[in-house]
């Protein structure tokens, strides 16, 4: 892929930097800084629609970034696993890289195993797309892409927008909106990947989470859903009461095991609820998660081998890394029982997710 890559500052507006971060085939990368009065510096890249960072002081005031990510274009072109991203066309996995809408069969890559992963080989997250800060009190990102009919397969030409706010309460909302001339489907979610200690050096293991789901989706050997909607009461995948990542996560089965599912998030889907909240005792940093979407899927670095490391030069390892991917559910589109992700002409999909980083009280 050619590329070119330099940084310098470019423009500066309220609560946002914009410095040129290099080009990839022809197309201008830029990185941008959103920050507040409250401590949150959040940077953000139009390739990919990457968190690259997002900086917040701990309980001793000491600033480092709770996201995995990299300061160099360079290093995520030479691949990464979704650190921060937009994923999509559709999030998640397609049982065997197919779908059917009004009987005519759509064929995708099949680019994990038998199945199709995160939009493809070239999906929303290695795209470059078109930025633009939004006017407003507070300091927002837009980022526009136009993903045409037939990419990686999909039909219908997709308007999609995404735009990332950082609020003075030092949260980090995420509206997607999107719009198509034929019927397909669609899935968006961020992919990142939030470590609360700061540091790759220490795992995730002893981050104690609650996820605010009665039931989960159970998967395959190839982390396809079976369909059914089971209950969490009495299995590792209970995190009604707060939990340790790590004091149950031997007992999830897989290979290589760990928690990579879909949770039900209480309430209705489409408003803006409460659904999950993860909090690290070393650092005194609290996450809380919030969305309109169905479903999260939350996912424990369980391929994350070390090959790829930090800018400090720490392994990213296994656990040192997870994610709150809110979505609908892995292969709806093969799945009538759950919610759709079906998309058509005339339609408007919109959803909206909240990170809020604090301190633990």
């Amino acid at each position: 892929m050619p590329t070119k890559e330099k940084t310098e500052e470019t423009t500066t507006t309220a609560g946002i930097s914009a410095a040129n971060w290099g080009e990839v085939n022809g197309k201008k990368v830029q990185l941008f800084t959103l920050t507040n009065d409250a401590g949150s510096e959040v940077k953000i890249t139009n390739y990919g629609g990457i968190v690259t960072k997002w900086n917040f002081p701990d309980k001793n005031g000491k600033v480092s970034s709770i996201v995995l990510g990299f300061d160099s274009l360079k290093t995520y072109l030479a691949g990464h696993p979704f650190f921060g991203a937009i994923a999509g066309r559709y999030a998640n996995r397609i049982a065997k890289g197919q779908f059917t809408i009004d009987g005519e069969t759509y064929t995708l890559v099949k680019n994990n195993g038998e199945n199709h992963l995160h939009g493809g080989t070239k999906g929303f997250d290695k795209q470059v797309w078109t930025a633009k800060a939004v006017d407003g009190d507070e300091p927002s990102l837009e980022l526009s892409y136009l993903s045409v009919d037939g990419e990686e397969g999909y039909p219908g030409n997709l308007n999609v927008k995404v735009v990332y706010t950082l609020t003075a309460d030092n949260e980090l909302k995420i509206d997607y909106t999107a719009t198509t001339d034929k019927a397909t489907v669609l899935n968006l979610t961020n992919h990142s990947y939030f470590n609360l200690t700061g540091t790759p050096a220490n795992t995730i293991l002893d981050h104690a989470v609650r996820i605010k789901a009665e039931k989960y989706t159970p998967v395959d050997a190839g982390l396809i859903p079976t369909g059914e909607l089971a209950p969490v009461a009495g299995t590792p995948f209970d995190f009604g009461p707060p939990m340790k990542i790590g004091s149950r996560i031997a007992d999830t089965g897989g290979d290589p095991y760990g928690y990579d599912h879909n949770f039900v998030i209480d309430g209705e889907p489409g408003k803006l609820r409460p659904g999950a909240i993860a909090t690290d005792s070393i650092s005194g940093r609290r996450l809380d998660m919030a969305t309109t979407q169905p479903g999260v899927q939350f996912y424990t670095g369980n391929f994350l081998n070390g090959n790829v490391k930090s800018d400090d030069g720490i392994p990213y390892s296994r656990n040192t890394g997870f994610c709150l991917e809110t979505q609908h559910f892995p292969d709806s589109p093969n799945k009538p029982d759950f919610p759709s992700a079906l998309l058509k002409p005339g339609e408007t999909y919109h959803e909206t997710t909240v990170y809020k980083i604090s301190l633990m009280e």
